[in-house]
């Protein structure tokens, strides 16, 4: 069989677990009697509804840190975890976790190398763990899927992994983000009490994304309209404290939205509602709410960092994330110019639909084979 770890799926870990159900999802609806799950159970663990239970799976059931300690400890010494799933021919792991594996290939998804980039928007422990494990498990997967050129660029600058070793696979947002209809969208309007005019970010709430210097670009796009509000979508990650303590200080605690986590179901009306999505992320592996925002019809004023102008194309509007006079001209400009907006929102919806899972899923099955093919010869 070949494996799929699912682990952050199963614990729901935000971005990662969105984008291993989406894979694993897309993988068995293409070759159904190919694929087999694999996940940490942990103590809270979910199997994920989306996905399908009849497929075969092999689960542990250990604590994350416990877990995650005992792959790398495996790893350095060189001791083989092919008992967990003794009929493996392959194996993916779809976050930074790479289960030692002897005579079966391995492929590794690396989605961001943010802890080397940002050490101090990680905590110390997790930033100690990747920075000893990532180079390990860089060498000793078979290949490396990275999420966007600027990952695999990030990959070959710090690790000095061989460029040949790393596919690039885009992800794509789930079918669940299309344009909602306009009744939809006056319900949700209502439902969450959204303000009449604001702009929409949707991301877990911590340091590299910015939103500092979005309150400060608020501050200056409300001298020409005072009834801009934003509203927040996602949890909180960490090192938020301040962000929070800042809009008490700034007195915009009327004026910014949290809503928290927010379901697939409302999300698409939500992002509809607004004037204009904002994406002022210093670093992203991918960016996948620049897509989310697009497929729902949006237009994304975004940060012209890392992976974002991959994304977003020609359809998003750019910034430097660290000038906070530019980010507020580029979402003044589209909040005033209504034409500019609307060529965005078809550029937009056109850009979106350039990424799906069913691609991610091909484009990653051919590279399982080509493993296979390498490793059989």
């Amino acid at each position: 069989m070949h494996y799929v770890d699912i682990s952050a799926a199963v614990h729901a870990r935000a971005g990662l677990g969105r984008y291993s159900e989406r894979l694993a999802q897309a993988l068995i609806e293409a070759q159904p009697d190919r694929f087999a799950l694999f996940y940490n159970q942990g103590k809270d663990g979910r199997f994920p509804g989306t996905l399908p239970s009849t497929t075969p799976s092999r689960s542990v059931q250990f604590g994350y840190k416990p877990w995650r300690m005992a792959v790398l400890l495996g790893q350095a010494a060189h001791l083989p975890f092919n008992r967990l799933v003794p009929d493996a021919q392959l194996f993916h792991s779809t976050e930074h976790l790479l289960m030692p594996l002897r005579g079966v290939p391995t492929v590794l998804t690396v989605h961001d190398l943010i802890y080397k980039l940002f050490p101090a928007y990680h905590k110390k422990l997790n930033y100690w763990y990747l920075n000893l494990a990532m180079p390990l498990f860089c060498r000793r997967a078979d290949a490396i899927i990275a999420v966007s050129q600027a990952s695999k660029r990030d990959l070959v600058r710090y690790y000095d992994v061989d460029p040949g070793k790393i596919h690039v696979v885009y992800e794509a947002a789930s079918s669940v983000f299309q344009q909602p209809a306009v009744t939809r969208i006056a319900q949700v309007r209502q439902q969450y009490q959204l303000p009449e005019r604001f702009l929409i970010h949707i991301s877990t709430i911590e340091p590299r994304k910015n939103l500092s210097r979005l309150l400060d670009a608020l501050k200056v796009l409300r001298r020409q309209i005072p009834d801009l509000s934003l509203v927040l979508a996602g949890g909180k990650g960490w090192l938020y404290d301040d962000f929070f303590a800042k809009i008490e200080a700034d007195g915009l605690s009327g004026v910014v939205r949290p809503l928290g986590w927010v379901p697939d179901d409302d999300l698409p009306a939500v992002i509809a509602a607004a004037d204009l999505a904002v994406q002022p992320s210093l670093y992203e592996g991918f960016g996948l709410p620049i897509l989310e925002h697009m497929a729902c019809g949006q237009v994304v004023a975004a940060s012209n960092s890392s992976s974002h102008p991959e994304v977003g194309g020609d359809a998003a509007a750019y910034y430097d994330p660290t000038n906070t006079d530019e980010m507020a001209a580029v979402i003044g400009r589209l909040l005033a110019d209504k034409e500019e907006y609307r060529h965005r929102q078809q550029l937009s919806l056109r850009q979106a639909s350039k990424f799906s899972w069913q691609r991610a899923a091909q484009e990653s099955i051919a590279i399982y084979d080509q493993l296979l093919g390498q490793s059989s010869q």
